[in-house]
């Protein structure tokens, strides 16, 4: 039964509309929806780790070479995200958001296929044009969509599925890679899953209300609140007409009103990304390269891929009771200590503890990080904003696999991850300068 409109209701905006609303099934579907497409970016991005300590040792190659492997998709990412940002607030969240899929997904089978280090390499630097460009658009969509006092926790929840990804990624690395020569191929066969789940996000995700808006499809982003509205079962109400917003330049990020918030967001986003690709990218090799053997580094991986998920469930708790930047900063205090406790770690108790603590707080920073992006920035400049900060943050994701061989031989593992606890503190220091936005409404 719908309940009829009270006098307050009236002339609510679409977005008031939406917010107004309980967590309903079509919120459910849009997270799960979303964050399933999050889960196998993530799988993705995990599994080269395993398969590029599979073919250090099947191909012969050298620490320089494994790092390019390991960057290479970032270079990509680092353009998609920024290309994808950008075509988000001109396209559309959702049409971006299968696109992608589909790009990295059939981009990773293919690379299955590879029969030399140049193949692999062009192949994994497709794969990264995706991934890069998915993330910041998924959770702009997701933010779009989430009511005001629980948009945060809802956007950690979505990033929550990056650990179910890089589980996954864990278990193939575990079980598949080792069971054969060509393990790593059938590996990233798997990868083609993304691009079959394309289809059903173009098909059954809605597109956000305010980039309908913003774009002067009234008719359509009525029709997406209405279906909000209706799975809360509450009656609509009528809106006042939503004026067409302009097209907003890229310049515009670092306008007298936004500039200083642009510069924390970046430096943030820089500091995570050097140190958890650079941290996790490596780990399995690291360890092999310590003496363990392949399937002992991958098990070791594992138990500390699954720390990550308390850490989000705490981040998630955290970011509206703490606020988005107490508890991006803490977790990225504790990042920077479980780095360098893992870096100075000289037993197997002693690794798994360190690197659980690590997942267990850096993961939660990302949940936090990806909450707080898109609230930062109005509707028409949203999915630049989180894509060109993403794309910035991809720069410190090429560079740090690139640096571990090189830090290596300067002062062995102790001094790579003293970098990373490092770069961990400087961006805890960046994100002291970020915005508060707990409960508070996205800008139009």
């Amino acid at each position: 039964m719908t309940t009829r409109p009270t006098p307050t209701d009236v002339r609510l905006t679409r977005s008031e509309r939406l917010d107004r609303l309980p967590f309903n099934a079509q919120h459910r579907r849009l997270l799960v929806g979303s964050g399933i497409g999050w889960a196998l970016d993530a799988m993705d991005v995990g599994l080269i780790s395993f398969v590029m300590a599979a073919l250090a040792q099947q191909w012969a190659m050298t620490p320089t070479q494994l790092s390019w492997i390991g960057s290479i998709g970032f270079v990509g990412m680092a353009i998609g995200a920024s290309l994808g940002g950008l075509l988000a607030d001109r396209i559309g969240r959702r049409n971006v958001f299968a696109a992608t899929l589909l790009i990295y997904g059939v981009a990773t089978g293919a690379a299955g296929l590879s029969t030399g280090l140049a193949m692999l390499i062009a192949l994994r630097f497709v794969v990264g044009l995706g991934l890069g460009a998915e993330l910041p658009v998924a959770s702009t969509l997701v933010s779009e969509y989430a009511p005001t006092r629980i948009r945060g926790r809802v956007v950690v929840l979505l990033e929550a599925f990056w650990a179910v990804g890089w589980v996954l990624a864990a278990l193939i690395g575990y079980i598949v890679v080792p069971a054969s020569d060509d393990g790593w191929r059938w590996a990233l066969f798997i990868g083609l899953v993304p691009a079959a789940y394309a289809f059903y996000v173009r098909a059954r995700l809605p597109e956000s209300v305010r980039f309908l808006e913003n774009k002067g499809r009234s008719v359509e982003a009525e029709e997406a609140v209405r279906a909000f509205e209706s799975a809360s079962g509450i009656a609509p109400v009528e809106s006042p007409a939503a004026a067409p917003g302009p097209t907003a330049r890229w310049s515009e990020l670092w306008s007298d009103g936004l500039r200083g918030r642009t510069a924390a967001l970046w430096a943030a986003w820089f500091g995570v990304n050097f140190s958890y690709y650079g941290a996790f990218i490596w780990i399995p090799s690291l360890l092999v390269s310590q003496g363990f053997s392949l399937t002992k580094s991958f098990g070791f991986t594992l138990i500390i891929t699954l720390a990550q998920l308390p850490g989000y469930a705490a981040a998630a708790y955290l970011i509206e009771s703490w606020g988005r930047r107490a508890t991006l900063a803490t977790f990225l205090a504790g990042s920077a200590i479980s780095a360098y406790a893992f870096g100075q770690a000289g037993s197997e108790a002693a690794i798994i503890a360190a690197g659980c603590a690590l997942s267990f707080f850096n993961l939660g920073a990302w949940g936090a990080l990806y909450a707080v992006t898109p609230e930062v920035y109005p509707t028409s400049l949203r999915g630049t904003g989180a894509g060109s900060a993403a794309a910035f943050g991809r720069i410190a994701s090429i560079l740090a696999p690139l640096s571990v061989p090189w830090l290596l031989d300067l002062g062995g593992t102790g001094l790579v991850f003293t970098v990373f606890g490092v770069a961990f503190a400087l961006a805890a220091a960046a994100a002291l300068g970020l915005p508060e936005w707990r409960g508070r409404a996205l800008v139009p």
